[in-house]
């Protein structure tokens, strides 16, 4: 059986971002709720390298999850203030990618997030293999660190990110040929990706179904997270498409995890964790018990499932 954990940044950001539910609370309830681990978003108001600069500090957020009975699943870093394609010099992201997991270790998490930062549209204000270029080159150099500090990087592609084609997700891949660098693979992403073409600069690449896109990431994800999809966007302030809508189980489009799920289940992870991912829905902490019980119901199918 995996390991069953919830994203904290769907309590802080989107709907959350002018009330959030603080983390002591956060724990509490996921305590309540059965879960294993809690995948931390490392950005104010929760733990986070910038509010908590000293080592005791770390240890005491060390401390409080021993006491919840929770581990953490990964770190999803607060990139997001950097710079990565539309800039010639990424030593900021780097530098503060290196701060990250460096709290990684504090807080003994062993999987760190990235994504490409900046939207698709980028690609129109920076040419294609200049923007390839400086992706994958900081990777490199990024996924070296994290070596360096026995960590495993994450790359979550989305819609709402550039690189969002599967023949560009796969070069990318091909370009950080490193053991610790692997593929996020978020259903409701996958499915968008996949299945829609959201975002997708051009003509779009999609299949009649996410398998398919599963089995050429085969032996190359490396993380996964779980949610459903309603084939919408989430709006960014002035009404536009950002990036996938996360539905809660069953209130989507109802993707079929009967279907996805036994190749993602025969994926060999660097750990035993499946992350719940409510990123942006606007009632998330009132849909998180149900969802839950959904995701006990995958695992019991599909978590022992090779």
């Amino acid at each position: 059986m995996k390991k069953l954990s919830i994203g904290s940044w769907a309590f802080t950001i989107g709907p959350y971002e002018k009330n959030p539910v603080d983390f002591d609370t956060v724990c509490a309830k996921c305590k309540e709720l059965n879960f294993d681990a809690i995948e931390l978003g490392g950005f104010p108001p929760h733990p986070n390298p910038n509010d908590l600069p000293e080592k005791e500090q770390r240890t005491e957020v060390v401390e409080k999850m021993k006491k919840y009975g929770l581990e953490f699943s990964g770190l999803a870093a607060n990139l997001w203030n950097e710079k990565l394609i539309n800039t010639d010099d990424q030593s900021k992201y780097i530098d503060e990618f290196k701060k990250n997991c460096i709290f990684c270790n504090d807080l003994k998490i062993k999987t760190i997030r990235v994504d490409t930062v900046q939207s698709p549209t980028i690609l129109n204000e920076v040419e294609y293999n200049t923007a390839f270029k400086r992706v994958t080159e900081t990777w490199n150099t990024c996924a070296g660190i994290a070596n360096d500090h026995d960590l495993h990087i994450c790359w979550e592609f989305e819609p709402g990110f550039a690189f969002n084609k599967p023949s560009q997700i796969l070069r990318v891949l091909d370009a950080v040929n490193k053991d610790n660098f692997g593929i996020l693979y978020d259903t409701c992403h996958g499915h968008m990706v996949a299945e829609r073409g959201s975002r997708q600069p051009g003509e779009k690449e999609i299949f009649g179904s996410q398998v398919e896109l599963i089995k050429k990431l085969d032996g190359r994800i490396n993380h996964i997270h779980l949610i459903d999809s309603d084939n919408t966007c989430h709006k960014d302030s002035d009404g536009n498409d950002e990036t996938s809508m996360h539905f809660p189980f069953g209130e989507g489009v109802k993707i079929n995890f009967d279907e996805i799920m036994p190749e993602l289940a025969k994926q060999k992870l660097p750990h035993d964790y499946w992350t719940m991912d409510l990123c942006f829905w606007p009632n998330a902490w009132e849909a998180t018990a149900n969802c839950k019980l959904f995701l006990d119901s995958l695992n019991k199918k599909y978590g022992s499932f090779s």
